[in-house]
């Protein structure tokens, strides 16, 4: 049996002491993400600042067969980086550099460590920006691992969209690119859109090739306020057919604006609300506004205030953003369960309306908040792990949402991955194509050493 005390020493014939560490406290720090899934110490964690370095600590642990967790920023949402089994973590933070910037070509070249926070920043120099908004300031390898979203994925796609090349070192410590740098391509398989959203079970990220683009010229935000879920929903479908340009739109319903107003000290009407943003230039804009005016009062808006202040968008958008932090702060010594269903947009108001009604049901503080834009809704529910029973009730609630959505076609998980949480729902949504995903898992990692126990379940 292959002893930790190897491991390490093997780690450090070509690793500085200082990158592998069996520190209690460092192994507790990556031993849980910001879910409620419990966590579990890995043995060793690892620090590389090469590919070289990824590459060599995956041969050792190939031929050692110890499983190995690529680490971000810990802040996914489904267990992905709890251990499962005697494991290796390796935490890329040390690899965060912004290899290259092409802004003719609108693409960028970065590390994985690099944070979404981070690139907007020096590409901010250049005019640019990156699109993929989580609300987490998360690192770019892992949001390209668990395929992330957010509020502007209406109008710019997933993080699926946005990858042009990924540099992986698979299992066996051979290291591939999936891209290049042309805008499209017919040949070979589509190996990026493998990669994306693999969360760490099929390889290691160690550069990415990323699409950007150009800061817009005007931007106007909105908070529109309904009677209605439902005719909230009504007006963001008719606005999406009527081909207005809307780059985010956010539906938060009245127990979650509660919240913001706590938190955020605003005073915001207590009715579901829709929060919007418009990209554009200016003149064109005017008539988006005015359009958009029209249709929301069509299905009963009760008050809309549009806003191009900067600092004002950005009060606006920053209570949505810290929606779970109002929870978390409103409910101490409870832990938040975020969910994470999508359905297609016309099944959407039900969705959110069975949410609600669960959600009293099983008697849990929280409130349903949606990217209604795509049919994407979150349910935050905030629950005191001490208490088996209501845990319980969260997890029955997760599934009688997750049961709804595969009901009427649509998925599990729109954003947050599957991890450890949503594997159970893996053979009902893709029915047989599991076996080919099983196939391919294991004819890259034939030892099952990436991940184990996420995503896709192989029994070895």
């Amino acid at each position: 049996m292959i002893t930790t005390e190897t491991v390490v020493s093997t780690l450090k014939s070509f690793l500085k002491d200082e990158q592998v560490s069996i520190n209690e406290t460092i192994r507790e720090l990556h031993s849980k993400d910001e879910s409620y899934h419990e966590g579990q110490l890995p043995d060793v964690v690892v620090f590389p600042s090469s590919t070289k370095e990824v590459s060599d600590i995956l041969k050792v642990a190939n031929d050692f067969e110890i499983a190995v967790i690529p680490f971000g920023r810990g802040s996914s949402l489904e267990g992905h980086i709890v251990p499962v089994k005697k494991s290796i973590t390796i935490d890329f933070s040390l690899m965060d550099q912004i290899i290259e910037v092409r802004p003719e070509d609108l693409l960028v070249r970065v590390q994985p460590g690099v944070t979404r926070t981070q690139l907007n920043k020096e590409l901010k120099k250049y005019g640019l920006f990156f699109s993929v908004d989580p609300g987490a300031d998360a690192s770019l390898g892992g949001m390209a691992a668990t395929n992330a979203s957010g509020t502007t994925a209406v109008r710019y796609g997933v993080m699926r969209d946005q990858v042009r090349d990924l540099e992986v070192v698979l299992a066996d410590g051979r290291i591939i690119h999936t891209g290049n740098l042309a805008a499209k391509s017919s040949s070979g398989y589509h190996l990026n859109g493998l990669f994306v959203g693999s969360e760490g079970t099929l390889g290691c990220f160690t550069e990415l090739t990323l699409q950007v683009y150009g800061i817009p010229e005007f931007e106007t935000a909105a908070r529109a306020v309904f009677p209605t879920v439902k005719s909230a929903v009504d007006a963001v479908t008719s606005i999406l057919q009527a081909g207005i340009p809307i780059a985010r739109v956010e539906l938060v319903d009245e127990q979650s604006i509660e919240q913001v107003n706590h938190y955020s000290e605003t005073n915001y009407p207590l009715k579901p609300t829709l929060f919007l943003e418009f990209h554009g230039n200016e003149a064109g804009l005017a008539q988006d506004v005015e359009f958009t005016k029209e249709i929301m009062n069509d299905h009963g808006c009760l008050e809309i205030e549009f806003e191009t202040d900067t600092a004002a968008r950005n009060k606006l958008w920053d209570a949505r953003h810290n929606l779970a932090y109002a929870f978390i702060h409103g409910y101490k010594g409870k832990k938040l369960m975020s969910t994470d269903v999508c359905v297609s947009i016309t099944d959407l108001a039900d969705a959110v309306l069975f949410a609600r009604t669960e959600l009293e049901k099983a008697g849990l503080p929280g409130g349903v908040v949606g990217h209604v834009g795509d049919g994407n809704f979150h349910a935050l529910v905030m629950i005191d792990m001490n208490n088996a029973e209501e845990v319980e009730r969260a997890k029955q609630f997760n599934a009688a949402l997750v049961e709804f959505g595969l009901q009427r076609n649509g998925t599990c998980t729109g954003e947050h991955g599957v991890g450890i949480g949503k594997m159970q729902y893996q053979e009902k949504e893709h029915g047989t194509s599991l076996d080919v995903m099983k196939t391919i898992k294991l004819a890259l990692d034939p030892k099952n050493i990436m991940n184990p126990g996420k995503l896709i379940d192989i029994k070895n």
